[in-house]
């Protein structure tokens, strides 16, 4: 993965001395250690079967031009109150970070000089667990040699989202490493919209501890960018994960996702859906351990394509011996707008436990066209008709939202989205 500027590209040096040498002692200890996974693993290849589906050479080769905009300002979220944090070109724009009740709000920059810091038992470590059995290199080489990124230590119940916009001058490669702490009891919902660059890897680390709730809601749009993505999550006892993530627009996305759930009664939800038109390729990897007992997880995607548009879905579900009582569920679904796209899927369950209600599922179709007829029968028009079945078929996707008033702001985003196609 090129990185900006001021940052070593991945694909000549899996290491930047000078970065590591201005670090203060535990995020010298952790880059260096993220650079040495690096190294060993190497950059991955086409004949990675972890890249079956999603071909790396956009993210490691050194120079790839790009010219990305936002075909919408990314609004959607204007009429709620939030703590707003902005970058541009891969940067936090704000010396002085806002500040929320409950929660404090440093940049990776800064933090990243001290010599002690709260982010020691989580940057990397989080990551590092998640290179088990699959290696991961892109993370560990994030976790290298990124310089930006937002570190949010949450003490209690936020009231605001904190909401992360980023914007782009279109050609910037961007490395992001965001980090989240939720303390016992604490309980955050985090909102990303925008592009951090043109070409984006981002990581994401949330240790949720016991009885803690992060929520986290993205939306990513844009034209011709490549964007890849990693969420690695620890959730403790009786605690809740909750990530979902609309994706309308893009020519490359992988968004990868590694959860444990290692306290008994913990929850987890990972959802997506994604409108792709032409020059698309979309791809949802994930992870999921269970290794506690009598807890939840659901993994729910939907995939809206047409014109030769491609989307792909990895999903794993591993409940280790002694996990009883696990609820596994897992479903991943594609509507084909054309004979000409694809919807290539990998459900998995791996299990050792015999207490278990685990379940996953892959279909592909195209428009019910009784529905479709039915619509067209009552005055409304095709292309309308084409929308509201399309808004239907996404629905139980976006319903993993559990603040409602988010989950609409979304859909009518989607609404607006398909709309203007």
């Amino acid at each position: 993965m090129a990185a900006s500027s001021q940052n070593t590209s991945s694909s000549r040096a899996l290491r930047d001395a000078q970065l590591i040498d201005s670090s203060g002692a535990w995020a010298k200890e952790a880059r260096t250690a993220a650079s040495d996974r690096a190294q060993a693993a190497g950059l991955p290849q086409r004949r990675d079967e972890y890249w079956k589906y999603t071909r790396p050479d956009a993210f490691v080769q050194a120079d790839v031009t790009l010219q990305s905009s936002l075909r919408r300002s990314l609004e959607i979220f204007d009429q709620r109150t939030t703590v707003l944090v902005t970058f541009e070109d891969g940067k936090i724009q704000s010396s002085a970070l806002p500040s929320a009740a409950h929660c404090t709000l440093e940049s990776l920059a800064s933090a990243s000089a001290l010599d002690l810091h709260w982010a020691r038992d989580i940057y990397g470590r989080l990551e590092a667990a998640g290179q088990t059995p699959v290696q991961r290199s892109l993370a560990a080489v994030n976790t290298a040699v990124a310089r930006e990124g937002l570190m949010l230590n949450v003490t209690g119940a936020v009231a605001a989202p904190i909401h992360i916009h980023a914007t782009s001058s279109g050609q910037t490669d961007a490395i992001i490493h965001n980090v989240i702490k939720v303390a016992a009891g604490a309980e955050v919902t985090l909102i990303e919209t925008g592009q951090y660059g043109a070409r984006t890897n981002s990581v994401l680390e949330v240790d949720v501890a016991d009885g803690g709730r992060f929520h986290h809601i993205r939306v990513q749009d844009g034209d011709e960018r490549h964007l890849l993505t990693h969420i690695f999550g620890k959730i403790g006892a009786e605690a809740t994960f909750k990530s979902f993530t609309l994706t309308a627009g893009g020519q490359l996305t992988r968004n990868e996702c590694v959860l444990q759930l290692l306290g008994d009664d913990a929850s987890v939800s990972v959802a997506g859906a994604c409108l792709g038109d032409g020059r698309f390729h979309h791809d949802d990897t994930v992870f999921i351990t269970h290794d506690a007992v009598n807890c939840e997880s659901r993994q729910v995607f939907k995939k809206v394509l047409r014109n030769g548009a491609v989307g792909v879905f990895q999903g794993k579900i591993l409940v280790k011996a002694g996990a009883q009582k696990t609820d596994g569920y897992q479903i991943s679904q594609s509507l084909l707008l054309d004979d000409d796209s694809q919807f290539l899927a990998k459900p998995e369950l791996e299990i050792y436990a015999d207490d278990v209600a685990c379940s996953h599922g892959s279909t592909s179709g195209a428009i019910d066209a009784q529905a479709l007829f039915y619509l067209r029968s009552r005055g409304v028009p095709e292309a309308q008709a084409v929308d509201l079945l399309t808004l239907s078929f996404v629905a139980e996707a976006i319903e993993e939202i559990e603040d409602a008033d988010l989950a609409q702001d979304i859909l009518d985003h989607l609404t607006q989205t398909l709309s203007a196609r």
